[in-house]
């Protein structure tokens, strides 16, 4: 994982994506193919914010974790109350 510290900047050339699931608070998390790096990933709130930069393999690695449950002990509560 590498990190650019402005995401507007740094990737001027990627096409940013939001979740069609995400509200209208515009508390969204933005995606975006890297060419030769990777996926990026940024708070759609601040987009001349830090950006992080996972690869392919670490990207995968963790959607696999989160379908198969790895982080839900994160959620404690907060699956009840949605």
């Amino acid at each position: 994982m590498g990190q650019v510290p402005n995401a507007r900047v740094a990737l001027p050339d990627v096409t940013w994506r939001k979740s069609a699931r995400s509200g209208k608070q515009g508390n969204c998390v933005e995606l975006a193919p890297v060419p030769a790096q990777g996926v990026a990933v940024r708070n759609s709130r601040f987009p001349e914010g830090p950006a992080l930069v996972f690869s392919v393999a670490e990207l995968s690695s963790f959607l696999a974790d989160i379908k198969r449950g790895a982080y839900d002990d994160l959620l404690g509560d907060a699956r009840s109350s949605s």
